[in-house]
């Protein structure tokens, strides 16, 4: 995946830009992501079905994917079955 691809879930609304990829499959609500959204879509696996926020970005556990996501819905992002996490803010420093 090249950093600025769009992918598109098959089972909800979510879309998410690549900031940083690996040669993996991003999945979104346990289905696989694709550049363009299915005709026929589908449900969000169960425990897949926690949701994804706008604005908000998307690691693994290595840190080797980062995806910003840019539509919400209902789907859970993942890799391989493993849940990412939303990537926590930097602290600023204070200006004492």
């Amino acid at each position: 995946m090249k950093p600025g691809t769009k992918l598109k879930s098959a089972v909800c609304d979510t879309e998410v830009m690549v900031i940083r990829g690996a040669d993996v499959a991003i999945e979104c609500g346990g289905a696989p992501m694709a550049l363009e959204r299915p005709a026929t879509g589908g449900e969000p696996d169960p425990s897949f079905a926690a949701g994804s926020l706008m604005g908000k970005r998307y690691v693994d556990e290595a840190g080797t994917v980062e995806l910003l996501c840019v539509k919400p819905g209902k789907g859970s992002l993942s890799i391989g079955g493993v849940a990412l996490r939303t990537k926590d803010a930097k602290a600023l420093p204070s200006s004492d």
